[in-house]
């Protein structure tokens, strides 16, 4: 046991001071990802900085804002990425493949959110290990998915200032196309704002 104290007085700690937009930490044993911090110095003299972080729970996806001093330190998380590709989804929860060890991970639906919009049978992505612990999913920036429906476009619609309409992806997800995308073909969606970027 020695060893894993050791370890444990050896992981790095990072001031609040420190703490940057995209960083992980530990607060209360649990994982954060910084969204954003705000730095207020004291114009008194002897006043304390102080370091207001926007901070998400990688647990629970609650996000919220709190205060720290300059000096409070932070573990840093034993948060790994490992490569994965989705399986499916049942009553259970959504099922990957980890490309290391190739064992079954399951992630119930508050850890997977909208990410089901995105993915199809062996789509590759990352997921959030924390304390070896499946606890979210990191997707790729783009995905490849197939129209399933989409509106004929109508002769000269592009007059009407539009220049868009609604079809329907293969995994059920419903995207804003420029008229010429027809059904049957692939498109190339941003996951982050899950919007059309081109045709695949």
């Amino acid at each position: 046991m020695a060893d894993l104290d050791s370890k444990e007085s050896m992981a790095a700690l990072t001031e609040a001071i420190h703490v940057k937009r995209k960083m992980m930490f530990e607060y209360e044993n649990e994982p954060y990802a910084c969204l954003d911090s705000d730095i207020s110095t004291p114009t008194a003299r002897g006043g304390q900085t102080l370091v207001r972080l926007k901070m998400r729970n990688l647990l629970t996806g609650a996000v919220f804002e709190k205060t720290f001093k300059a000096q409070d330190k932070f573990k840093e998380p034993d948060l790994v990425l490992v490569p994965a590709s989705y399986l499916y989804t049942d009553g259970e929860g959504s099922h990957f493949l980890d490309q290391e060890t190739y064992e079954t991970l399951t992630l119930d639906e508050g850890m997977v959110g909208n990410a089901l919009d995105y993915l199809i049978e062996g789509t590759m992505l990352q997921l959030h290990k924390y304390n070896g612990n499946p606890i979210g999913l990191q997707l790729p920036m783009f995905v490849e998915l197939d129209v399933v429906e989409a509106e004929p476009s109508a002769k000269g619609d592009s007059s009407s200032g539009s220049g868009s309409k609604m079809v329907k992806l293969e995994t059920g997800l419903e995207l804003r196309v420029p008229p010429f995308i027809k059904q049957g073909e692939k498109v190339k969606v941003t996951t982050e704002t899950g919007e059309f970027s081109g045709r695949a």
